[in-house]
């Protein structure tokens, strides 16, 4: 779904921001106390936090940290005056059959911005990476033309030079050493097959110990694997592309690199060649050729200002010491803990469509298809005696998609066991709201409220409860990914709370033999509440949900069980679709399954 790839992207591009000014913060402030390799390698923690959004979401399964989930960004929802009743359709089963219990009403949603504006900005997202792609190429192409234009060094000293520098740096496999006149500096480019390259009309111009010193550092530059991370930094440049901070961290890190790569010579040179070699560098710069930002070599050439820097820390080269590579590798470590810490925030858009894991053993998966015509959807059933689930439809049945109007059940028993409401006194005001349904636009006590599914209800008695507790006892019995940031209003809209029918099923069976620890008699209040008819000594219980976005019909829930015969089979039923999609309709579908089995 690339609409939850994009939402995964551009919240890694806010987090990657940040911690690209934490960064250079931190770099800042601990410049004394970080080794100079070291002050290079942390932005190899930023190239992996660039990465994270394009890593699978298993491999990003944050579990345990639910409660940092985020809702959709693609929308924001807010309750409105539309009030759509979903009771229409449905074969001849359903139609024909007296059910006087089934209230499926529900509240619209909005979504405040529209579909084609994601594909928009998707859009204007591969349009620049096509872009910016094309200059990479056309970058890639002045490589070429500098490959074939590469000749044999003519002067056999420096390829002594060469050789020897080579073997200082235990360097094993074949380089292509040469000079050409396209280039300005040396530089060190081919991912497969490498050349160290320098400028033809500069070399007759370098001492002995000049063109050393120049060999070593482009052989470093090979030697530390600069020319595959440049192409790695092209790449993060062209998919952040909309990114200034992104190619602000990357040319600060093409600065840490080279003077690495100086550091790392002058630990090689004897002390009285350090002023020859920040000479080298100097002339250089007269000769510069600005770098491009999508360049995929490794070469010599920088701004004056970081030839300055450069020459500065040239200057001041001291031998570091265990001290400063103890408290370097320290702040290394801060700053990958920092980078870790804010994985699960990248990766909780994932559970925009999150995948519950199931792995009970004994299930059977059906085909039943037939009963759900043109609607995406799921069913569930537990057979709690032979402890055995029958499921159709494997991948529907574990997504988390919202609740709607099937989490009264669990708001009712929490507002019963903190005696918000009690039985025989669960009554509430009406609070005088104008609604199109008769049936809401009176006082309602949990009985009523539950039949009429009266929204209004279950909201004030969650505002008594308050959110702090409603999200503690949401994750203390699991449901879902327990996730209120869409509010205390309407959190169970279509919003931030998610549950998979498979979970739908495993609550009403925790809640059905209380295993979740509450009153006994509060749960017992809740099961008569959600009776809704009785046939042939077979009890039906349940409720159903209604998913509406911009008056669209979108999802449809209904979950329950039957008691028959002293067994128990629990249900759940999920259907989708672009419109029509509700739990009138999801309960006529279980009903005709249900039927169908011989169990109601």
């Amino acid at each position: 779904m690339i609409e939850v790839f994009f939402a995964r992207f551009l919240i890694s591009t806010l987090v990657s921001s940040a911690i690209i000014l934490v960064i250079l913060l931190i770099k800042r402030v601990l410049k004394k106390h970080i080794a100079i390799r070291w002050q290079y390698n942390i932005w190899f923690l930023l190239l992996g936090m660039l990465s994270i959004p394009f890593i699978p979401s298993p491999f990003l399964n944050y579990s345990n940290l639910h409660n940092l989930m985020f809702n959709s960004i693609n929308s924001t929802k807010n309750m409105t005056d539309h009030i759509s009743p979903l009771n229409d359709g449905g074969n001849n089963f359903f139609n024909n059959a007296n059910w006087n219990w089934l209230q499926d009403f529900t509240t619209s949603v909005t979504q405040s911005t529209p579909v084609y504006l994601n594909l928009l900005f998707i859009g204007i997202w591969i349009i620049g990476i096509f872009v910016f792609a094309v200059a990479t190429i056309r970058c890639n192409y002045n490589i070429k033309r500098i490959k074939r234009s590469v000749q044999r060094v003519q002067n056999k000293e420096t390829e002594q030079i060469f050789t020897q520098c080579k073997t200082d740096l235990r360097i094993r496999r074949k380089l292509i050493f040469g000079e050409s006149n396209l280039v300005q500096t040396p530089m060190a480019i081919g991912l497969f097959k490498p050349y160290i390259i320098l400028p033809a009309h500069i070399v007759k111009q370098l001492s002995t110990n000049d063109i050393n010193c120049i060999i070593l550092h482009e052989l470093y530059h090979y030697k530390n694997k600069d020319i595959l991370i440049n192409y790695v930094m092209c790449l993060f440049q062209i998919l952040y592309w909309f990114n200034p901070l992104v190619f602000l961290a990357f040319k600060e890190m093409r600065i840490d690199r080279e003077i690495a790569c100086d550091i790392a010579v002058l630990s090689m040179l004897h002390e009285e060649n350090y002023l020859d070699y920040g000479r080298t560098i100097i002339k250089f710069a007269e000769k510069l050729s600005h770098p491009s930002y999508l360049t995929v070599a490794a070469d010599m050439g920088a701004s004056k200002k970081q030839i300055k820097k450069r020459i500065e820390k040239i200057a001041s080269f001291t031998v570091e010491s265990k001290l400063l590579r103890m408290k370097s590798i320290g702040v290394f470590m801060l700053i990958g803990f920092l980078i870790i810490s804010q994985v699960p925030v990248i990766s909780a858009v994932t559970y925009i469509d999150n995948k519950y894991n199931f792995h009970e053993k004994q299930v059977i998966y059906e085909d039943l298809s037939s009963y759900f015509d043109d609607f995406d959807g799921s069913f569930v059933l537990y057979d709690l005696q032979a402890e055995q689930y029958r499921i159709y439809n494997e991948r529907k049945s574990i997504t988390r998609v919202s609740p709607n109007s099937t989490y009264k059940i669990f708001s009712a028993l929490l507002a019963l066991e903190l005696n918000v409401i009690q039985e025989g006194a669960s009554t509430l005001k009406w609070n005088g709201m104008t609604y199109p349904y008769e049936a809401w636009n009176q006082d309602q006590d949990l009985p009523l409220a539950m039949k009429n599914s009266a929204t209004w209800y279950f909201q004030a008695i969650d505002k008594v409860i308050g959110i702090k507790k409603l999200k503690n006892y949401y994750k203390e019995i699991d449901y879902g990914n327990y996730n209120l940031s869409g509010g205390i209003s309407d959190y169970w809209m279509e919003s931030s709370l998610r549950i998979s029918p498979v979970e739908q099923v495993q609550l009403l069976t925790d809640f059905y033999r209380n295993d979740m620890g509450f009153k006994e008699e509060c749960i017992d209040i809740v099961k008569s509440v959600i009776k809704l008819s009785e046939k042939d000594g077979a009890i039906l219980s349940g409720k159903t949900g209604s998913g509406v976005v911009n008056d669209k019909g979108i999802r449809g829930w209904f979950i329950g069980y039957v008691e028959k015969n002293g067994q128990l089979f629990i249900f759940a039923t999920n259907i989708e679709g672009e419109n029509n999609a509700s739990g009138s309709v999801a309960a006529n579908i279980t009903l005709s399954i249900l039927n169908d089995k011989n169990i109601y």
